[in-house]
């Protein structure tokens, strides 16, 4: 990955990039937003696409500058679009194929599953909806890890031959221990591909990791840039409680998960709308009671509040108004 420096002025923004340290024969520039479907995307800059191939150093400056500080709306972004405040320059590798392959958490199978297929660089549930026998799944034994003959074979069933059938299966063995080593839930490269020089590379990838494990994952979360996040949400989390808002004017305030996604459908099944899901969770504490009560009333939708918690819970909440 390339270094670059933000001076020149885009608003609140800046960009300085020194070209002569960019030596690659090919550049990218992947506008930074925590959604999807970038490269289709539009800014309000008039630039189309949230990423762009070069050849040229010297227009990665102005492609820059259409981008940092500019909103990106995409398929999964809001109406009015993210605000674009990084820019990641990076080399750009020529791809001749591509695959998925991805390691999670699968219930049913009590622990880790890989799970692969040949068809990458596409929205997988689409392959496994129009070509299933293309998805290939090998359970992972949590105390043997990923067997060497399993690394292969996925390796083979991706499609990789010859010396890359190798050198894919150690990339399989290596994700593992990422996996293993973040607490990840899951961990999903799309694509997985080789390059014309004979390269098995992940181009692309996301990480999912599990938020029981923060406390000994520090370093990781520190990393979480809430930016993008809705306040409300992000000022909940901090008291650990999951919320998450909706459109509605009926406030919800629950405690456990399933009352209250039971709850946000009894309101609806009446005709109201739920304005929010807030679960308190099995230990909820006062504190977190008092600040869950501030979420809800601060919201300027809410019009009645709904309270379903287990009388099991004797708590003190004196709250004042």
């Amino acid at each position: 990955f390339f270094s670059f420096f933000f001076g020149g002025h885009f608003g609140a923004l800046t960009l300085f990039i020194p070209f002569d340290t960019l030596e690659a024969k090919e550049i990218v520039l992947k506008a930074q937003i925590l959604a999807g479907g970038r490269g289709k995307g539009l800014f309000d800059s008039g630039l189309k696409g949230g990423v762009h191939l070069t050849k040229d150093p010297a227009v990665v400056g102005e492609l820059a500058g259409k981008m940092l500080g500019y909103n990106l709306t995409t398929k999964q972004t809001p109406k009015e679009g993210v605000k674009v405040k990084t820019v990641m320059v990076a080399e750009a590798l020529d791809i001749s194929r591509e695959t998925y392959f991805a390691i999670l958490m699968d219930r049913s199978c009590n622990g880790p599953v890989m799970v692969g297929s040949p068809q990458g660089g596409v929205d997988i549930e689409e392959v496994a909806a129009t070509t299933p026998e293309l998805i290939f799944k090998e359970v992972i034994d949590i105390f043997e890890g990923v067997r060497d003959d399993q690394a292969l074979r996925m390796a083979a069933n991706l499609g990789f031959k010859g010396p890359l059938e190798r050198q894919a299966a150690d990339q399989i063995k290596r994700l593992y221990d990422l996996f293993l080593k973040v607490d990840a839930t899951q961990v999903e490269v799309n694509p997985l591909g080789e390059t014309p020089e004979g390269q098995v590379v992940c181009f692309d990838a996301k990480i999912n990791f599990d938020d029981n494990a923060e406390f000994r994952q520090k370093a990781v979360f520190a990393m979480d840039d809430t930016a993008e996040s809705d306040p409300t949400e992000t000022e909940a989390a901090k008291y650990d409680l999951k919320y998450i808002g909706l459109d509605g004017n009926i406030a919800c305030f629950v405690n456990g998960a399933g009352l209250a996604m039971a709850t946000c459908d009894i309101i609806d099944l009446h005709g109201g709308k739920p304005a929010n899901f807030l679960d308190l969770g099995g230990g909820v504490k006062e504190n977190q009671v008092y600040a869950a009560f501030k979420l809800l009333t601060a919201d300027p939708k809410v019009r009645m509040t709904k309270q379903y918690v287990d009388p099991n819970q004797k708590l003190k909440c004196p709250i004042q108004g």
